[in-house]
């Protein structure tokens, strides 16, 4: 433990490098839209007699700046709304100000960038993150015309996908369970709807979105590639607002408004798809008996106590249900809770708890008299998080916190029906008790030079109950033999992991519109996903670091330019990086994992390496915007006892990856916008030959794993809009027409290996028809070609 008073003497040096101005006055406030009273991050502030010391505001509308020489002119200014003058006096000090800006009838060019300075590209520390406005992401064409947020994400430099149609994403060489995803600070272990073609953000409900893939700031953790931290939408605190739409497979609903007074709002949203209804339509019976649907329910409740208190509650709550005629059913849930307080504390301080749950559950049943069974699981993670932050002037911010998560990863439960032949399965339980202390300070030295460092201690415990399985030599394996095994009581301690995650970035001013940024970080993850399935599946078995299993060590370095031109209104970078795992894992070949109580029999660890390099270049300003990125990146893993204890790829390795993303603005009333994408095939495994059982040819597949590749993957998406732009009225309504997949393209999503038999890919053996040639063939499987879809959105 010599580590702790390094620590603390870190800490030390940190809060008193940042409390030597703390005396200096500080001008306090938010920015909101008028009427409806939405918070306006990412708005500019500065005075006006020295506007190259402006501050930001934070998702909230909140923003804290250094008071000069009173009485003086503050200017704020948002794209797309009027700006704000308002004198400042020395009595505006004793309390937060509140500052309401209109939107500009007039201006609404600027469509992809509205919630950062112009410049923050080049003037900003962030490295690797991105803030997306929901107005971009509902502009983006999109599957069966439902917008999406992580589709979205697919779009960015860095982000690789798991196939057609599918929410997944691969950041910089991570698989899809190394992404934090998180609703108002509350985990979420499913993120999608639809097998994964859908996810489980209803765009309508959502205020913001900030996603982290290279500096992943201290006081997040827990996962080591991403994260995609989302917030949702607070009510208005004037009067009753609704938005909406009706589209091709699902309609939604949003309301808003005041609570009880003009301290209280809520705001509501649900979505339901409506494809079991056009199931019913069909006259094949096997067709109209299955039922096919997700819905999602979100609510968050917002109380403001007094000038310097507010709380939210924020709720989620979403379904998938699959069932085929009465006999198969699988369904999956997510219930997200959270509660966050925020305190003003004084004029350079404030200070946010937030307390959260979050259960996902699946089941799977079958009706059979003699193979009948029900399956169910359910995963849950409770915790607290405690964070300060203190500004002592406007070059230095120091924040520090607290984070415990408690995992429960209840027994898989497998109950035969009444005279089923099939064996009841059970296991036992998993839990894991984490706790996480943090530190970070951002300070600039200089007129060129801002630096960034954090610091995140790990304390992880596997707790009982539980029981902990002995093996013959010490070493888990399919063949080898239990020798004992050991039960523990409730929260008793099993296996302790612990560790630093050091965080640090820098960026360095070469010219005003010219910066280069570096940043490196450390993050523990301690619990992963066991599966061999790149797109994720609804039943994934999530497994927690334990005896035989450590925690995912992941460590990045990254490098980029950053350049402005024609006064910002377009955006140059140039990114590059390079990350290290260690004790990732893999299944085994013919791994099972799902019924098993010794999953670590059937999974082995190793090490690996991820690099590439990210060009982005885009267009803020203007009736055209948007923006075409290029990534080269790589992914390797070495784990012995797969692929010949040789260098392998992943399935999402994907080495080259161009997307082009567009934006028209034709006139007030018409739009469109339009999205290429085009990547290297996935890497799979084709079988080396084949051979015959019981008359029937059997794919051979070699020990090397993933040395094969889809064939390249391209796409092109489109979509026209249509406005009621008459602001006077109460009801406003537009048109989207959007077409996914504009020429065609038949992108594969499976091969399947078989025979052909009589020249036919689907012929049936039980015709009783004469089988008079057989041939080993390929029978490739596509989604979707030529897809329109039209959505009706409004607002009232």
């Amino acid at each position: 433990m010599r580590f702790l008073p390094a620590l603390l003497g870190f800490v030390c040096f940190l809060f008193s490098f940042s409390v030597y101005s703390q005396s200096d006055s500080i001008i306090q406030g938010t920015v909101l839209e008028i009427g409806n009273e939405d918070p306006l991050p990412g708005a500019n502030v500065y005075w006006e007699s020295e506007p190259q010391k402006g501050v930001v505001t934070d998702i909230n509308g909140f923003f804290s700046i250094k008071s000069i020489e009173l009485p003086a002119k503050l200017v704020v200014s948002f794209i797309g709304f009027e700006e704000s003058i308002r004198t400042i006096t020395v009595k505006d000090l004793e309390k937060p100000l509140r500052f309401f800006l209109k939107p500009e009838e007039l201006s609404l060019e600027e469509v992809i960038v509205r919630d950062r300075m112009p410049d923050q590209n080049v003037k900003g520390l962030e490295m690797g993150k991105s803030v997306v406005p929901i107005e971009t992401i509902k502009n983006i064409p999109a599957l069966f015309g439902e917008v999406d947020l992580l589709r979205s994400l697919q779009l960015l430099p860095g982000v690789q996908t798991a196939g057609e149609g599918t929410t997944g994403l691969f950041v910089r060489g991570g698989s899809a369970d190394q992404n934090l995803v998180q609703i108002d600070g509350a985990p979420i272990y499913n993120p999608s709807h639809f097998f994964g073609f859908f996810s489980v953000f209803n765009p309508d409900a959502l205020q913001g979105v900030e996603f982290y893939k290279g500096n992943i700031p201290a006081n997040f953790g827990g996962r080591i590639s991403s994260v995609i931290d989302v917030s949702l939408k607070e009510g208005n605190y004037q009067k009753i607002k609704g938005e909406g739409g009706i589209g091709t497979i699902s309609s939604r609903l949003s309301l808003d408004g005041p609570l009880f007074s003009e301290k209280s709002s809520f705001a509501i949203s649900a979505r339901r798809t409506y494809a079991d209804m056009f199931l019913r339509l069909s006259p094949n019976e096997d067709i109209n008996n299955n039922d096919l649907y997700f819905y999602d329910l979100s609510g968050k409740f917002t109380f403001r106590i007094g000038e310097k208190d507010k709380i939210s509650i924020s709720n989620y709550f979403g379904s998938d249900f699959l069932g085929l005629s009465a006999q198969f059913g699988l369904g999956w849930q997510n219930w997200v809770n959270s509660i966050v307080w925020t305190r003003n504390i004084n004029e350079q301080a404030f200070f946010d708890l937030n307390t959260y749950h979050s259960q996902y559950k699946y089941e799977v049943g079958f009706s059979d008299e003699d193979s009948g069974f029900k399956w169910d699981n359910v995963i849950s993670e409770s915790g607290i998080k405690a964070q300060w932050n203190f500004q002592p002037n406007e070059q230095s911010i120091l924040q520090w916190g607290v984070h415990s998560q408690l995992y429960h990863f209840a027994p898989v439960n497998l109950q035969p029906s009444e005279n089923s032949v099939i064996d009841p399965i059970g296991t036992n339980p998993r839990n894991g008790l984490q706790n996480n202390f943090f530190i970070s300070v951002s300070s600039n030295i200089g007129d060129r030079l801002r630096v960034e460092g954090g610091l995140r201690w790990s304390i992880y415990n596997q707790v009982g109950k539980g029981v902990k399985y002995l093996y013959e030599g010490g070493n888990p394996s399919p063949d080898a033999s239990i020798l004992d095994s050991i039960a523990y009581g409730r929260l008793e301690n099993m296996k302790f992991y612990q560790g630093l995650e050091p965080r640090a970035s820098f960026r360095y001013l070469v010219s005003d519109d010219l910066s280069i940024k570096g940043s490196y970080n450390r993050n523990f993850q301690f619990v992963q996903v066991a599966t061999n399935s790149s797109a994720g599946l609804p039943l994934d078995r999530w497994i927690p670091a334990g005896l035989y299993i450590p925690p995912i060590r992941g460590d990045q370095y990254s490098m980029g330019l950053f350049k402005n031109l024609a006064n910002d209104r377009w955006e140059l970078s140039l990114e590059g990086y390079y990350k290290d795992f260690q004790n990732i894992i893999d299944l085994r070949p013919g791994a099972s994992v799902l019924f098993t109580d010794n999953v670590e029999t059937e999974i082995l660890a190793g090490k690996g390496y991820a690099y590439g390099i990210e060009f982005l270049i885009r267009k803020n300003i203007g009736k055209t915007t948007g923006w075409l990125s290029y990534s080269y990146s790589r992914t390797w893993r070495k784990i012995e006892g797969i692929s010949e204890n040789k260098w392998y790829n992943p399935r999402f390795d994907r080495p080259h990856d161009i997307t082009l993303v567009l934006s028209h603005e034709f006139s007030k009333r018409w739009s469109a916008n339009m999205t290429f994408v085009y990547t290297t095939g996935q890497a799979v495994t084709f079988p080396i030959g084949s051979y015959e059982v019981d008359n029937q040819r059997v794919a051979l597949y070699g020990n090397e794993r993933n040395k094969d590749r889809f064939p390249d993957y391209h796409r092109m998406d489109a979509s026209v809009t249509w406005k009621n732009i008459n602001k006077g009225r109460k009801w406003r309504g537009s048109w989207n027409f959007s077409v996914y997949n504009l020429y065609g393209r038949k992108n594969p999503f499976s091969y399947q290996f078989t025979d052909i038999l009589n020249d036919q890919i689907n012929f049936d053996t039980s015709s009783g028809e004469e089988i008079f040639s057989r041939r080993p063939g390929v029978v490739m499987t596509y989604l979707f070609t030529f897809l329109p879809a039209i959505t009706y959105n409004f607002e009232f």
